[in-house]
């Protein structure tokens, strides 16, 4: 409970320094200070009882004091294509415990993945005096990131990875190359792959990881096999028709580089008369909660969503404090399901 003075007034910086008779100055640079004593301030055992004090009084900073003071907000802008995506909305959970391990509040637009609509959520964040971005809708173009980086703006990429910007991911390739490693023990030999949008680069990681991974297993796979798609539901269901369509012979397996176009595929195969399992298999990528709760359980690799949410805002804070901050791959792994277990007989 905070403490009043005997005026009934709130403890203030020049409250604790009367008391402890140094200058106000120095318990500001102590309180504020994120080392454990601020630099040139004070010794430590003054650091000590400065911090004790404070903490007895039950003294907190103003916290848009201390923003004119360091002309920061402590607020940090977050954008993602939909947060009714279940992954981003995840990740967002991610950020937000590690923004308040940090003293940050943050919020959250949606951008619906439209290039105009990103750069104008962008310029409503900064016009909010946002410390920051964390951005969960970049496109391999990389054109918005250009703009904000001439204009010094200090972001942080998300989900998404763009060459020569820091960001926070999944190893995407190797996630795509454990999918090929099983689906080829397994047995199969034609297989097809839901690819997701060529802008983002989970789908092109993942699609590209799985391809070459299934090359160099002495594996081939035409170009009419790899659909690009949506990344839903709806996605799905639209790449598997073509797959079908194709002229190609019927995949014994179908990699989707997300596991909601995975739903969508495991539906347009029953509506052929196909089991997924048993006629074709199915492997999707993020591990979301209803993978397992299918009627048949999804393969899926599994994404560190709320790890990569986390990652991303400790490395925000990071580029703020004007470190040189590099990419971080965060490590997938396969869940295996029935929708995927079953070996073809050789």
């Amino acid at each position: 409970m905070k403490e009043n003075t005997a005026d009934g007034r709130t403890v203030t910086l020049k409250d604790l320094a009367s008391e402890l008779g140094i200058h106000p100055s120095t318990v500001s640079r102590i309180l504020h200070s994120g080392s454990e004593v601020a630099r040139g301030a004070a010794s430590v055992a003054t650091a000590e009882r400065v911090r004790e004090l404070a903490r007895k009084r039950g003294y907190s900073p103003n916290p848009q004091a201390a923003g004119l003071r360091t002309r920061r907000t402590r607020l940090m802008g977050v954008i993602v294509p939909r947060l009714s995506d279940l992954v981003l909305a995840i990740m967002y959970e991610g950020i937000e415990e590690a923004a308040a391990e940090l003293g940050y509040s943050t919020f959250v637009m949606n951008s619906r993945d439209d290039p105009e609509e990103q750069r104008r959520k962008a310029e409503t964040m900064l016009a909010r005096r946002v410390d920051g971005l964390i951005i969960g809708d970049a496109h391999l173009d990389g054109s918005h990131l250009r703009e904000l980086s001439a204009r010094n703006v200090p972001f942080v990429l998300m989900n998404r990875r763009v060459p020569g910007y820091p960001s926070a991911t999944c190893d995407d390739v190797l996630g795509g190359r454990l999918v090929a490693d099983h689906l080829w023990g397994s047995g199969h030999r034609d297989v097809a792959v839901i690819a997701g949008e060529p802008y983002a680069s989970t789908a092109v990681d993942r699609t590209g990881g799985f391809v070459d991974r299934w090359k160099a297993l002495g594996g081939t796979i035409s170009p009419k096999a790899v659909v690009w798609s949506r990344f839903d539901t709806v996605g799905g269901h639209e790449a598997t028709e073509t797959i079908l369509a194709s002229g190609l012979p019927r995949p014994t397996a179908i990699f989707a580089v997300n596991d909601f176009a995975a739903i969508g595929a495991m539906g347009t195969l029953r509506s052929h008369g196909l089991t997924v399992g048993r006629d074709v298999a199915v492997v999707g990528f993020n591990d979301t909660s209803v993978a397992a709760e299918l009627p048949i359980p999804l393969s899926s690799v599994r994404s560190p969503m709320l790890d990569i949410g986390r990652t991303a805002m400790r490395l925000l804070k990071r580029v703020l404090d004007g470190e040189t901050v590099e990419p971080v791959l965060l490590e997938p792994t396969l869940c295996i399901r029935e929708s995927s277990a079953q070996s073809i007989p050789g």
